[in-house]
């Protein structure tokens, strides 16, 4: 037997307009979940913690957009427990084949040294998964896409879940009914993640 399809770009983008998303369990199931409640940060209360200000001040990183979407799905995915398997990466590079996903990276030099990703719907971005090789890369490329999703006028930074990290940042948690009101108003609004 060879390895399951990848989940079709429609089957993905219906499920994000409906607030579910996949995650691929250790047996190789494929699970769908909605949580509730639902991890957003409001982007007009994003947080700037004091050691990312330095950090940002020092100008270590340059921000990218889109240059190395594969790699940082790979380094998203290259830790002990990973729910982003062959499959998760063979869908989502297609999302960004077609201008759905998208990837914020943290450079030095020629060194990536962080980075996140996720989906653009009309006005509501959805984060996947973040990683980083090199201190506060993350960080910075978080910092970054709300600079950038407030510049495009986007309306819904999605995190899915809550973490203690992102509380940092103002991540706070709604009811999924309130969740998927916002998303309902945000998915009619026409906004370019890219800028094109």
């Amino acid at each position: 037997m060879g390895r399951p399809p990848a989940i079709s770009p429609e089957l993905l983008l219906t499920a994000y307009r409906q607030g579910i998303f996949p995650m691929a369990d250790p047996d190789g199931a494929m699970s769908w979940y909605s949580p509730d409640p639902r991890g957003v940060i409001p982007l007009e209360e994003f947080h700037l913690p004091h050691g990312l200000k330095r950090t940002l001040a020092k100008g270590l990183f340059e921000v990218r957009i889109n240059t190395a979407f594969a790699a940082v799905l790979e380094g998203c995915a290259d830790r002990d427990e990973t729910w982003i398997d062959g499959r998760i990466k063979q869908s989502y590079q297609e999302l960004h084949r077609l201008g759905f996903a998208h990837s914020v990276e943290a450079w030095q030099g020629d060194v990536l040294g962080g980075g996140l990703y996720g989906v653009a719907l009309g006005g509501a971005f959805f984060g996947e998964s973040m990683f980083h090789t090199v201190t506060d890369a993350s960080k910075v490329a978080l910092h970054a896409l709300v600079q950038r999703l407030r510049q495009q006028g986007f309306g819904l930074l999605d995190l899915q879940w809550v973490t203690p990290h992102l509380a940092k940042f103002g991540a706070r948690e709604i009811p999924r009914s309130e969740y998927l009101r916002q998303l309902e108003l945000q998915l009619e609004r026409r906004c370019s993640f890219s800028g094109k």
